[in-house]
């Protein structure tokens, strides 16, 4: 299914006959425009605006699909009408890693939805890997990744220190091999631990694998073995820093969006503070 707003994008720029006026139309900037077409031709599999007429005209593809948009967008609004409900019209998908929906962001999504009665947001929270992977496919209008560094296209990058962590009831030496609590196959901290134990030459197996951090977290406070964390979240928890394996380099923490104006960018400015409030 076809996402309204890359529809409505398309049929603006020919409308218009220009990315420039179309941008104005939508209230929106020309590369977020531009990105929302590029999108859907992806989506499409085809070219469906010709760049190099002026007046920019629609492909042949591009013919075929305006008349289908129209329709598309004109069956949504009916529907909406039948059935009298004006909420949500509009939608803002959002994914955040597990610790960065704290109660700070969730306070900021409740308000922003409160104050935005047309908006739904849909938050989803997950493995950066996996959120960046879906943000870069189309899925999310805003994400926030952890990565080892910014992307060129980030609005805001913060760097949140990690370090390795034991129980503090942990024994004063533990035993070869070293066992180790991680995340699933995937996991950004998971990769990073296993490639600097790797350069340690130290044996490990992997004692614990959760799907969550506040796993993670409890399993390493019962000492079930050591395990790369973010400084400022291990700090709520019966655990103390584990210095054989040395010290960590600090991960980046960015924020993505593809509008540049309007209501998804004020939520963005909101995020933005929120981050940097934990993180500067």
């Amino acid at each position: 299914m076809f996402d309204p707003r890359l529809l409505r994008s398309f049929i603006a720029v020919v409308d218009a006959g220009s990315f420039t006026l179309a941008a104005e139309r939508l209230h929106s900037t020309q590369s977020t425009v531009s990105q929302q077409l590029a999108r859907l031709e992806e989506a499409t599999g085809a070219i469906l605006i010709e760049r190099s007429a002026r007046p920019v005209l629609p492909t042949a593809v591009g013919e075929r699909l305006l008349g289908y948009a129209r329709r598309l967008l004109a069956l949504q609004q009916e529907a909406q009408a039948a059935l009298g409900d004006t909420a949500g019209v509009a939608s803002i998908r959002i994914g955040v890693p597990e610790d960065i929906m704290n109660p700070a962001m969730a306070a900021v999504f409740a308000d922003f939805a409160a104050g935005h009665p047309g908006i739904r947001l849909d938050v989803v929270s997950g493995l950066s890997r996996d959120l960046n992977r879906r943000y870069r496919a189309g899925d999310f209008d805003i994400a926030v990744v952890k990565d080892y560094e910014p992307g060129v296209d980030c609005r805001a990058a913060f760097r949140e220190p990690m370090a390795r962590y034991e129980s503090v009831d942990a024994p004063s030496e533990w035993p070869n091999p070293i066992p180790l609590v991680t995340f699933p196959p995937g996991g950004l901290y998971r990769d990073v631990m296993f490639e600097r134990i790797e350069r340690e030459q130290r044996r490990w197996y992997v004692a614990f694998s959760g799907s969550s951090l506040n796993n993670v977290l409890v399993a390493v406070e019962a000492g079930l073995g050591v395990s790369l964390l973010p400084v400022g979240t291990a700090r709520k928890h019966r655990l103390r820093p584990y210095p054989p394996l040395g010290t960590e380099a600090a991960i980046a923490v960015s924020l993505y969006a593809w509008e540049g104006d309007g209501p998804a960018s004020e939520l963005v400015a909101l995020m933005q503070a929120v981050l940097a409030a934990r993180f500067v």
